[in-house]
């Protein structure tokens, strides 16, 4: 199983005006910088928590349907499974009625069901799980998590020179990974 970006995000959820407010800036000459740090930020959040943050579409493709007919999706929280196509032995594919499978959207991480047999007739990514990820705004975005962002972009903000990925104040770090801790998703084999 693995699952990608399909379409990014439209908006992020901190504002620039939350985090120039956070950072006490005044004027608009960094405003870019600072739109970047923010989207990097948000990027970073995502992947230590196996989480989308706003509204953006993800696929999964499975070579085939667990015996148990379940399939775990992540990343979370999910929106919606917006398709589920079937690949045959030609390539030709064939979306699956919603009647089909059956979405738990209560479970972390999100669970479909298939209620019927679903057989690919290619041995490699036969099967394709269209969802839609991430919190309906930035209002609905736990305070943790856009706090995390904010330190990541303010810390960023300050310490422009170049360092290896990821290397921040243990002080920093232990803010953000506290901040974190109780979002994570735990990895799934």
């Amino acid at each position: 199983m693995v699952a990608f970006l399909v379409t990014q995000p439209t908006a992020e959820p901190v504002a620039l005006s939350e985090a120039k407010a956070h950072l006490r800036i005044d004027s608009s000459a960094e405003d870019g910088v600072v739109e970047a740090l923010i989207a990097a930020a948000r990027t970073d959040v995502e992947r230590r928590t196996g989480r989308a943050l706003m509204p953006q579409g993800w696929r999964i493709a499975l070579d085939k349907v667990p015996a148990s007919g379940l399939v775990r999706l992540a990343p979370g929280p999910v929106a919606s499974v917006d398709a589920v196509t079937v690949y045959g032995a030609d390539g030709s594919p064939e979306v699956v009625s919603a009647s089909d499978y059956a979405l738990d959207t209560a479970s972390m991480p999100a669970r479909l069901k298939f209620e019927t047999a679903i057989e690919p007739g290619r041995a490699l990514n036969g099967i394709e799980i269209d969802l839609t990820c991430g919190y309906a705004s930035a209002d609905d975005v736990p305070a943790p998590l856009k706090q995390a962002i904010l330190l990541l972009v303010a810390f960023w903000f300050e310490h422009r020179e170049a360092a290896p990925m990821g290397v921040v104040s243990a002080e920093q770090a232990f803010g953000i990974d506290a901040l974190l801790a109780g979002f994570r998703t735990p990895r799934l084999c």
